[in-house]
């Protein structure tokens, strides 16, 4: 019985000791968040999951973010978007499942990269494997916008995907083709 108290109370020690070890300042600055779009009848449409990095005081497009480059969309792991359903993009058809996004920013206009490859670190953009790329107008945001955010608006014609970060916004409209 004592030697299974000294065991006990040794493993209680370490691990009391690694819990103190634990740097919470390394905590991920870019964390990740989840953006879904349903129906009327709470039926996911699409999903994406991503990470948010924040301006902090930096000029985001056109310096941090150059123009013209392939772009990540967001920061660590490649974006994700997930379609439950076959969706319309600029008159191209994609089929529902699985893709990662890209982005090639402009002043102006913007490329909008649909990738087949999932799960990959996000600089390892495989131009290979890009299933889509459609242009999207750019505009300036009416304000500031601190973290890198992806959001869903309605349409009557599907749905709206609207990212933002800095003081651009981007929108891209996106048809379900069934139901």
């Amino acid at each position: 019985m004592k030697y299974f108290v000294f065991i006990f109370s040794f493993f209680t020690a370490i691990s009391a000791t690694q819990a103190q070890e634990i740097a919470f300042s390394k905590i991920d600055k870019s964390p990740l968040d989840v953006v879904i779009h349903r129906d009327n009848n709470n039926q996911a449409i699409a999903r994406v999951i991503y990470s948010r990095p924040a301006k902090r005081d930096r000029t985001i497009f056109g310096e941090l973010v150059k123009y013209g480059e392939v772009w990540r969309t967001g920061a660590n792991e490649a974006t994700e978007i997930d379609f439950f359903y076959d969706v319309t993009i600029n008159g191209n058809l994609v089929k529902a499942g699985a893709y990662s996004i890209y982005t090639i920013p402009g002043e102006d206009k913007w490329t909008f990269i649909l990738n087949s490859q999932t799960n990959q670190w996000g600089t390892k953009h495989d131009p290979e494997k890009d299933v889509l790329k459609v242009t999207m107008d750019s505009m300036p945001s009416p304000q500031t916008i601190e973290e890198f955010s992806i959001s869903f608006v309605e349409d009557p014609d599907g749905l709206i995907l609207f990212m933002g970060w800095d003081d651009t916004l981007v929108n891209l409209p996106i048809q379900v083709a069934q139901l």
